[in-house]
Order: structure tokens, then C-alpha cells, then sequence
């Protein structure tokens, strides 16, 4: 059997990396620093994924994977050894760690004597590019990448809930998430053969899938937690319920998708972007799913920067000539964004960006800190600055 070996034995890890490759027949050989995880899944070599979402009937509600090992990320040795001999490599680490574990790949890979593709299931912009260099790095200028190690960026759409503490402590192998099971990666980036997975989906127009996340699914979701904010939600699946919440989720979502289908014109047909928008929209209502507004639309800062999935989208629809409308109504309500946790407290670094908004103004805050510039964008700057003086009064 073919093996993967995939750094972070995670959510994503396990119930979506770990699912695909042993069903595509795969081993699976998990690399993580969490010793409690590693020990149980070298002594089961299996776990069990909770499907968390509305299913046809007959459909499974837990899925039993096999075929899986791991090894401590702290074991060089037995790191280096793994890299050395796989099939596939693959990451879900987050952005602080990644450098760390290409590090950590770098000898193993020295050893090879054929390609090998790493696969990225990160969602970190430009993964490619910060792989590279650091692995250029760390092998040195007598190591040539191009055809050795092919550095695959991917989309993952994948929504996981939030597993309480007695579940994760009952077994710590057991991972929740919903039934979609895909991987968008970039056909163009592997070395060597193409892996035949099903479910891991190759594409040609690979960006165009990374604007399609960032600017319909994360655009959506964060429209739905600040539109539920204003309408007293704590849940999404509770704010998607609320016909006023779900409409200017689905507006939004409607004019970015249209945006895009003239960005990138061939890459999908109306129907397709449709039907997308649809099942996103039913996953966001997905009650089992138990995502909290605070979670999803917290790190304004982030979410408001200039490239990010709202002042992004406001310049994609603006620049291919749709209504921005939707949009602007989107941002002045961030600008309010403050639900509290589970423990009633708000996000720190968002008090921040609310009191610079305060400091300065809507208007002012959003040329600084989202960079639109009002010789063009005023019109939509005057529009946000309306609506956020009108949610003070109401």
C-alpha cells in the first residue's frame, strides 16, 4: 500500500486527510508533538469519525478508519526516516508551526532518490512560496526542488464543531465533522505521479479555487456571524434560521459568486457556482455543526485587511461591475462585531480594532487599516458609514 505521511494528527488530520487516503487505500503514518495522541494511535492503529450534519438515509453516521499509525515529532530520527520513504507527504499544522515541521522534513527529503509531493492543508496564502524558501534554506543551494519536491497548495473547505472537553477526554482519537470530505489542490505543483484519490480533487485554475474559498465560503460565514450578531445570535445555525440573516448572507455570497464567474471566466458554469452557494448556505444552518458567532467572526482585523474576505470582495465586485451593495452592508456590520465566548468575554485584539473605529471613524478606519482608497471607493465608503451610523441608533 502507497503511504502518506501527514504532519498534524488534528481535526482536519484525522477526519478529513486520514478518511480520503486509507479509503483511496493508503496508509497512513501520523506525525504529531501531542504524546497522548500518538501513543493511541499506535497501539489502535484506528479512530472513529463522528459525522456531524443531515443524512440520507441509510448514509453512515460514523466512519471507522484504518490502516494509520504515528510517530512523536520530536523523534528526528524516526521523522527523517518516514519523509525518506513516502509516497505522499502531507501538512495541517497552522501558519506558526509549518516552518517547524518543513525543518523537520528537510533531512529525510535530502535522503530521496525520487519525487515526492507535500500537500498542503493549511489555507495559508502563498504556502508555496514560504515552503520553498524555507526548505531552500535548510537543503542549500545543491538541492534543486523543481521536480523533487513538488509543493501542492490546497482549499480545504472542511467544517469541524468544536468537540466538547468529556467527548475529547472519553477518547482522544474520536473527531467530529461534517459529511463533506473534499481537497481542491493544484494539479500544476505536484512531482511525479498524480495521486488517485477520491475526493482529492485536482485543478488546473488552481487560484480561482482560492478566491472562490476566500470570497464565497469565508466571505459567507463571516456575513452570517456579523449579521447575527445584530440580530442577538450566539449560533450560526441559530443566525442562518433568521430569514433576515440568511438573506444577506445569500446576497452577499450571490455577488461575489457572480464576481468571480466573470474573473475567471470557463472555470465554472452558472449552475455549478450555484449549487456550490446552495450547499454552503445548508451547511452553515448545519445545528450539529454547534459554531458560534463569536468563533467565526472574530479576528477583525484579519478579516478586514485589504486582500482578506471583505474589503477583497468589496474591491472584486466593484471591479467587475456588480452591486456592492451587500458587501458594504457586510462591513459596516463588522465594524459593530462584538459577541462574547462561552464565558461572556470578547476577543481582545477586537476591542482594539473597535476602538480605533471609535478613534477614527468608519470612514477613516477603512482607508487605513482595509487600504480603500476613497478616490475610488468613496461612493461605497459613504454607503458603510450610513449603515454603521444607523445600527449606533438602533
Amino acid at each position: 500500500m502507497p503511504l502518506l505521511v501527514h504532519f498534524g494528527a488534528g481535526a482536519i488530520g484525522r477526519s478529513l486527510v486520514g478518511t480520503l487516503f486509507t479509503q483511496a487505500g493508503y496508509d497512513v503514518l501520523f506525525v504529531d508533538a501531542d504524546a497522548r495522541v500518538v501513543q493511541a494511535l499506535h497501539e489502535r492503529r484506528g479512530y472513529r469519525v463522528v459525522v456531524k450534519d443531515t443524512l440520507p438515509p441509510g448514509a453512515p453516521d460514523t466512519i471507522d478508519v484504518a490502516h494509520v499509525d504515528a510517530i512523536a515529532a520530536q523523534d528526528s530520527a524516526a521523522v527523517a526516516d518516514a519523509v525518506a520513504q513516502a509516497d505522499l507527504l502531507g501538512t495541517s499544522v497552522g501558519a506558526n508551526i509549518l516552518p517547524v515541521v518543513l525543518r523537520s522534513m528537510a533531512p529525510g527529503l535530502a535522503r530521496r532518490t525520487r519525487p515526492v509531493s507535500i500537500l498542503f492543508c493549511e489555507n495559508l496564502h502563498g504556502v508555496a512560496s514560504i515552503a520553498r524558501d524555507t526548505l531552500a534554506r535548510e537543503l542549500g543551494s545543491g538541492f534543486i526542488l523543481d521536480g523533487r519536491v513538488g509543493l501542492v497548495a490546497t482549499s480545504i473547505g472542511k467544517m469541524v464543531p468544536i468537540m466538547p472537553a468529556a467527548a475529547r477526554e472519553r477518547d482522544p482519537l474520536e473527531v467530529w465533522g461534517e459529511a463533506y470530505t473534499r481537497i481542491i489542490a493544484d494539479r500544476q505543483a505536484f512531482a511525479g505521479p498524480l495521486p488517485e484519490v477520491p475526493g482529492l480533487l485536482l485543478k488546473d485554475h488552481f487560484d480561482a479555487y482560492v478566491a472562490r474559498k476566500l470570497y464565497v465560503h469565508n466571505l459567507g460565514h463571516a456575513v452570517c456571524a456579523y449579521e447575527g450578531f445584530l440580530r442577538n445570535h450566539a449560533l450560526i445555525c441559530d443566525a442562518m434560521a433568521d430569514p433576515v440573516v440568511a438573506q444577506a448572507t445569500r446576497s452577499a455570497m450571490e455577488a461575489t459568486a457572480a464576481a468571480l464567474l466573470k474573473r475567471h471566466p470557463g472555470v465554472w458554469r452558472a449552475e455549478e457556482m450555484a449549487e456550490h452557494v446552495a450547499d454552503l448556505l445548508r451547511r452553515f444552518g448545519n445545528r450539529a455543526l454547534g459554531d458560534t458567532v463569536h468563533r467565526v467572526g472574530r479576528d477583525l482585523a484579519r478579516k478586514l485587511a485589504p486582500d482578506d474576505r471583505l474589503a477583497g470582495a468589496l474591491r472584486l465586485v466593484a471591479e467587475t461591475g456588480g452591486d456592492t451593495t451587500p458587501i458594504c452592508d457586510a462591513i459596516a456590520a463588522a465594524l459593530h462585531f462584538a459577541a462574547p465566548d462561552e464565558q461572556g468575554g470578547t476577543f481582545p485584539p477586537d476591542d482594539e480594532v473597535r476602538a480605533r473605529i471609535a478613534s477614527l471613524g468608519p470612514r477613516a478606519f477603512l482607508e487605513k487599516h482595509a487600504g480603500l482608497d476613497p478616490k475610488h471607493y468613496s461612493a461605497e465608503l459613504d454607503q458603510i458609514a450610513r449603515r454603521y451610523q444607523h445600527l449606533v441608533h438602533t
